[in-house]
Formats: C-alpha cells, sequence, structure tokens
C-alpha cells in the first residue's frame, strides 16, 4: 500500500512538468504550423504574381488582380500569427470569476 501511496505522490509531483510540457509542445506546434502557413502564402502569391508579369509582358490586363489573393489570404495569415504569438493564455483567476459568473 505505502509503495502504491508513494507512486501517486510521485504522480503528483510531475504533473505540473507534464502539463507544462504539452503545453511548450503544444505551442512549438504552433509555430511550425505558421511557418508552413507562412511559407505557402508567400510561395503561391509569388506564383501569382510571375503568373501576371508574364501575362501582362504579353499585353494583357493591366490591373494587378493577383492583390485581391495576397490581401484576403493576409488576413487570414495575420489572424493565423496573432493565435501563434499574440494571444496570451487563459489565467485561473479568469477562469474562477467566469465559473462563478457562470454559476450565478
Amino acid at each position: 500500500m505505502t509503495e502504491l501511496l508513494e507512486r501517486i505522490e510521485e504522480t503528483e509531483a510531475d504533473a505540473p512538468a507534464t502539463n507544462l510540457r504539452e503545453q511548450a509542445l503544444a505551442s512549438l506546434k504552433k509555430k511550425r504550423d505558421f511557418r508552413a502557413h507562412l511559407l505557402a502564402f508567400v510561395l503561391v502569391n509569388s506564383f501569382l504574381w510571375v503568373v501576371w508579369a508574364v501575362v501582362y509582358a504579353f499585353g494583357g490586363p493591366i490591373f494587378p488582380w493577383p492583390i485581391f489573393p495576397l490581401f484576403g489570404w493576409g488576413i487570414g495569415l495575420t489572424f493565423h500569427a496573432w493565435d501563434v504569438y499574440g494571444r496570451k493564455p487563459f489565467r485561473d483567476e479568469d477562469i474562477e470569476r467566469e465559473a462563478a459568473r457562470l454559476a450565478r
């Protein structure tokens, strides 16, 4: 029985470190995913501008139509960057305050 209690105490002591590790892994994954999104944004939009430049060089339309996907996708990329680098995690007191408000 004492061995079981010791294992439970060890597990409880390791819980904050495990939780911190999980948060660190989640943060690293979000950063990696954002970098992949940014790379896709740059590559695809560069390709669209090259297509426009080639078409324009051969007498195509003067209007720079790649501006629309650039700005549209840029909005999504901006929100993705904010989610990865700008958001702060919820604090315990914020969670408790919201729980108390909902309990009323």
